[in-house]
């Protein structure tokens, strides 16, 4: 299964994805910290990336652009989330593979992250 990286500053919701993605069978990292999200990717072998769109002060659609700006970076998909049920366009503009509005149903977060991981060239996935 993948690894994924978790950026949301909500401990409560990190751990609720954490949980659940890894008894989906993922290895998973959350972090609170949007700053750290590319030596997080280095550090773990993030394949696929959950973030949220206001962390900490933080705009998330400036943490997925500055990924997708970065050739390093920029392969990896980046799903956004938000309370902010308007945003999904802003979200996808700034390079998100998709977006899911907050509260969302996990199923739905499941299926949608195993059909981004199939659409993967070169995946070891198993």
């Amino acid at each position: 299964m993948a690894k994924i990286l978790i950026v949301d500053d909500d401990q409560t919701i990190g751990l609720m994805l954490k949980d659940i993605l890894e008894f989906s069978g993922h290895e998973v990292v959350a972090s609170m910290e949007p700053k750290k999200t590319k030596e997080n990717i280095g550090k773990h072998g993030v394949e696929l990336i959950l973030l949220d769109k206001l962390i900490s002060g933080v705009d998330g659609t400036d943490v997925c652009k500055s990924l997708k700006e970065d050739e390093a970076y920029s392969h990896i998909p980046v799903i956004m989330m938000s309370a902010l049920h308007n945003v999904g366009d802003i979200c996808k503009e700034a390079g998100a593979v998709d977006f899911l509005a907050k509260p969302f149903d996990m199923d739905a977060l499941l299926q949608k992250i195993e059909l981004i991981l199939e659409k993967q060239p070169d995946s070891s996935r198993t």
